[in-house]
């Protein structure tokens, strides 16, 4: 008996706990289950708005004079006398000695060649008068035509000649005496003196490099791609330069602050650079030397760097975006009913920073700017009001 109990209670409990797992399995309730949703990611727009905007054109360069020369001496001499502002930095106008040369030489050969034509004079008129005498005493016993030798024309033609050559060595003189005095030929600036009192010069020697300070001219090389954002034409027009050209705004650090200059494109060199593909415009600035009316500013010096905005065409109904709100190279995409859709724009200028659209986005439309890895034609998305940016 005791053996039955040992084989049967196991057997016993085995069954009631698989008896009791079909009751539990048949009598479960069954259980719901839902797919988990991601929620519509967030993206920034901006309201789209059109403005007239001016265009603008960056460049760089160097300030450089409109004339820059050598002064030099025409005749020989010993320098006797030199301006004081004939010196390196010193300022000059037309028409100011700066060199002086010894003229005695020059006044005696002035005074010699004062003398000879007065003798040319005397030697013309007496043939002259010969020539007269001639005619009258053949008139009186000759007969038939005169020759000219009789009648004195080679020798009044020869006094004549001498004359008019005694005349121009007197002229030559005359000039090679004023040529003692070095004058300026323009306002100007002394870049560097080479010469001082004392010296023995002669003819074509060097004295000094002298620039005008009337106006100033700056070479701004921009891509040729940006000429199509400013009223600048290539064509020849007659003109030596261009009367209305664009402006220019100048800025340069300089003395530890940072200063201003206004000027205008006058002219567009004549070639495009083979090596960099730019092609050079010309500003030009009057009177760069004078005194600003704050007292401060300093001059626009030769040789200053300056940076350049030159002013370019007005676009009307533009619109400026961030350069985020684009994708690819001429696409950007329109929040609508809280959807992203693909929109293709036509862009005037892009940059680092900002793009200028022309057409494709109407007033009041929202852009996003938010990056986005993968973007699918209609995704839902939720928005938020970027803040607007970007240089105009």
């Amino acid at each position: 008996m005791k053996l039955n109990l040992k084989i049967v209670a196991p057997i016993g409990i085995l069954t009631f706990g698989l008896v009791g797992a079909a009751a539990l399995i048949a009598t479960r309730s069954s259980v719901a289950t839902e797919t988990t949703k991601a929620p519509p990611p967030v993206v920034r727009v901006l309201d789209v708005r059109t403005e007239s905007l001016q265009l603008s054109v960056p460049a760089q360069g160097t300030v450089s004079p409109r004339t820059e020369s050598d002064l030099i001496s025409q005749v020989s001499g010993q320098v006797i006398r030199v301006s004081p502002q004939f010196a390196n930095g010193g300022f000059f106008k037309k028409d100011d000695v700066l060199v002086h040369i010894d003229p005695r030489d020059y006044e005696l050969a002035l005074a010699t060649a004062n003398v000879e034509v007065a003798q040319a004079q005397v030697r013309f008129a007496q043939e002259r008068e010969e020539s007269e005498v001639a005619h009258a005493e053949w008139s009186k016993i000759g007969t038939g035509d005169p020759s000219d030798l009789v009648l004195r024309k080679p020798q009044l033609a020869v006094a004549r000649a001498s004359l008019d050559a005694a005349r121009a060595r007197y002229q030559m003189a005359k000039l090679n005496l004023e040529r003692t005095e070095i004058r300026a030929a323009f306002d100007g600036r002394v870049r560097a003196k080479r010469v001082d009192v004392g010296q023995v010069v002669g003819p074509n020697a060097p004295l000094g490099r002298v620039y005008a300070v009337d106006y100033a001219e700056i070479r701004l090389a921009i891509p040729d791609p940006d000429l199509a954002y400013l009223n600048v034409s290539l064509h020849r027009t007659g003109e030596a330069e261009i009367t209305d050209g664009p402006l220019v705004d100048l800025h340069a650090d300089f003395a530890g602050s940072h200063y201003a200059w206004q000027g205008r494109v006058v002219r567009v060199e004549g070639e495009i650079d083979p090596m960099t593909r730019m092609i050079n415009l010309v500003a030009r600035v009057d009177d760069p030397y004078a005194a600003a009316g704050d007292g401060v500013r300093p001059p626009l010096a030769v040789g200053l760097y300056v940076e350049a905005d030159i002013s370019g065409r007005m676009v009307e109904n533009a619109i400026v975006l961030p350069r985020s709100a684009l994708r690819g190279t001429k696409r950007v995409l329109v929040v609508e009913d809280k959807k992203l859709y693909f929109r293709d724009v036509d862009i005037l200028r892009a940059d680092s920073e900002q793009i200028i659209i022309t057409s494709g986005l109407r007033p009041g439309e929202q852009v996003c700017i938010s990056p986005i890895d993968t973007v699918v034609d209609g995704m839902r998305v939720r928005s938020s009001v970027g803040v607007e940016g970007g240089v105009r």
